[in-house]
């Protein structure tokens, strides 16, 4: 019988043949989703890939990058968003 923090779907359950030639079911965590480009849907680079709560613990220059919309945008989706902006202002 699972523990109770392993009974919710928030686990993904894994069938794993042990040694003895039983089949045993872990609860495993399930991984991150890199993170994506909002306007694109691209992976963005630069931004680092760990669970929300181990994101407090990263130093701020590794969460993200430092330019404009950096952690949202790609870099190609930013510069057209610079470029549009500064043409509406003129």
């Amino acid at each position: 019988m699972p523990s109770g923090k392993d009974k919710s779907r928030s686990k993904r359950r894994v069938f794993v043949r042990t040694p003895a030639g039983k089949v045993k079911l872990h609860h495993v965590k399930r991984n991150d989703s890199k993170a994506q480009c909002a306007e694109c849907g691209a992976v963005l680079l630069g931004v680092s890939h760990v669970r929300a709560s181990r994101l407090k613990n990263i130093a701020k220059t590794k969460k993200r990058p430092s330019r404009p919309f950096g952690g949202n945008l790609c870099s190609i989706c930013a510069r057209k968003k610079i470029i549009e902006r500064t043409r509406s202002q003129k």
